[in-house]
């Protein structure tokens, strides 16, 4: 006898327990009509993931609940379809990360996660109660346990699904993306099935929240730790696995994709989910002719569409004119709005107000600052008018490094690039440019250059950023002592230089605006350093 289970991999919205609801109906119903047994959803598909301090108000569970007879009502006519649904529980003052399992109209039963996770961007045990219950249910003679998530990263979870019969696992996940990700869920799902020989099904969810993708990718793994089908990387999906007893049938699968293309995927899915689910009817960019706004301008109209993106081109005295003729050339090929605002009079006017008190002193970063804040308060009043966000522009490289001004090129709502180190902004480019080429070629191969002084480029106050990266990556992502990196082979003096910056910036970064996550550590959530310090390595 076959059993057939259906992947959900679905696009949940925080708090929209109506919307998700209907959502889960619909998915079922698709799964139904194909034949489906079993559908699986992902980690709390029914209240979105992750709900943080929402989980903290007692309304919250009450909308949960009301949301969840309702789905059993609405599900009743589907004969025999057993839906799992992930969904936060109280009990008590106790609350749990919950899956339950409906069939007939009726709750078969409900298992609670045991393993929390406390790292990271992870917060589940401010949350939540672990429990150590498993639940294991049959449909057409196979036995099936559930796990959460975290559960089926150790092996206490799963043991204990295996020692009440399970056969196959079925696995609710909220597993965020980061570069190659894959590969790790990969190697730990691997470890499980081959130590308790239980086939796997891991539903992902898919979608942006907040600076969070959930990539989807969710896929299915036989009792050997042979992949058998995987359904697609930031998209919904619904799959239908057919198992032979507790044996999966191996289908055909696209297979792994370049980092640029997998990046470039989440980073669209990324605003459009931010802009999409948060109401705003558009986006402004502020284009300066530059690799970084090109690349952000490139992605706000895969996600959203030329007739929601407005690009601003703001050129100051010493904006070289290649640049305003690279900015319009790019705005013509993607067929935006564009608008140009020069802000010499604006630069003027404040140097004249300030002459007074700058009697004596000369020119410095100061002025170099006031541009960039000219042209955050314009982009900014363009927003307030309109009603558009606007997307900053900065990559990781800088970030990091302070090489960004306050109020100036980092103000505004949504930073798409934050966690984008500069020298894959230039990769992500080459790739989007593979696809059609909307990026001039002289963005591509000119230095780059705040344009704030004359003559000016990165690279006068930086490292090049072929250097200044990978020192970045070894110190903030992978913890690395300046005396590891400089035993890989870079400069003493260029490292402690780097490593200060990193240091001395964090009152920067605080204030900047929250943005995609494509790394396991992103300046935010990941990264929690104190801003008052004297500690020195």
């Amino acid at each position: 006898m076959t059993l057939k289970v259906a992947i959900a991999q679905m696009n949940s919205i925080v708090g929209d327990f109506a919307g998700n609801r209907t959502k889960i109906a619909q998915f079922a119903r698709r799964a139904a009509a194909q034949g489906a047994d079993v559908v699986l959803t992902p980690e709390l598909s029914l209240c979105g993931y992750p709900p943080e301090d929402l989980l903290l108000r007692k309304t919250f569970y009450e909308l949960n609940q009301h949301a969840l007879e309702a789905l059993m009502a609405e599900l009743s006519d589907l004969k025999d379809v057993h839906v799992v649904v992930g969904h936060p529980l109280l009990r008590g003052e106790a609350s749990f990360n919950a899956a339950s399992v409906i069939v007939n109209g009726k709750l078969l039963g409900t298992y609670c996660k045991h393993d929390l996770p406390n790292y990271m961007v992870f917060d589940e045990k401010r949350y939540f109660t672990s429990s150590d219950q498993p639940f294991v249910f049959t449909v057409k003679g196979v036995k099936l346990g559930i796990n959460i998530c975290e559960d089926c990263w150790f092996q206490h979870a799963p043991m204990r699904a295996r020692q009440a019969g399970a056969e196959v696992l079925l696995i609710l996940n909220g597993s965020p993306y980061h570069v190659h990700k894959q590969h790790v869920r990969y190697d730990r799902m691997r470890e499980n099935v081959l130590l308790h020989g239980m086939s796997l099904v891991y539903a992902n969810l898919v979608g942006g929240q907040d600076e969070l993708i959930f990539d989807g990718n969710s896929f299915v793994m036989n009792a050997r730790g042979e992949l058998c089908t995987q359904l697609r990387h930031c998209e919904e999906d619904l799959q239908i696995v057919t198992f032979d007893g507790a044996e999966p049938r191996k289908q055909t699968f696209e297979g792994d994709r370049a980092v640029e293309v997998m990046v470039y995927r989440a980073l669209v899915l990324g605003v459009r989910d931010y802009i999409g689910k948060n109401g705003f009817p558009g986006v402004l960019v502020g284009l300066s002719g530059g690799v970084d706004s090109a690349l952000v301008l490139a992605i706000a109209v895969d996600a959203l569409g030329a007739d929601r993106v407005h690009a601003v081109m703001m050129p100051s005295p010493y904006t070289a004119d290649i640049s305003i003729t690279d900015a319009r050339d790019m705005a013509k090929r993607l067929g935006v709005k564009y608008s140009e605002i020069p802000i010499s009079g604006c630069f003027a006017a404040f140097n004249g107000a300030l002459a007074q008190a700058f009697l004596g002193r000369e020119e410095d970063t100061t002025e170099e600052n006031i541009q960039a804040r000219i042209r955050g308060t314009l982009l900014m009043a363009l927003s307030n008018k309109f009603g558009a966000i606007v997307l900053t522009t900065g990559n990781k490289s800088e970030m990091a490094v302070g090489y960004c001004t306050l109020y100036g090129d980092m103000a505004g709502g949504f930073a798409v690039i934050k966690d984008i180190a500069k020298t894959l902004v230039y990769r992500l480019c080459h790739y989007r440019n593979m696809l059609s080429k909307i990026i001039p070629d002289r963005i591509l191969t000119r230095a780059p250059s705040a344009e704030l002084r004359p003559d000016q480029t990165d690279q006068d106050s930086l490292p090049p950023y072929e250097v200044l990266d990978p020192i970045m990556q070894m110190y903030m992502e992978e913890n690395s002592s300046v005396s590891e990196i400089v035993s890989a082979g870079y400069e003493e003096a260029t490292v402690q230089r780097v490593t200060h910056l990193i240091r001395i910036n964090e009152y920067k970064r605080r204030q900047s605006p929250v943005g995609i996550r494509i790394t396991h550590r992103s300046f935010g959530r990941d990264w929690r350093y104190p801003i008052t310090s004297k500690y020195r390595e």
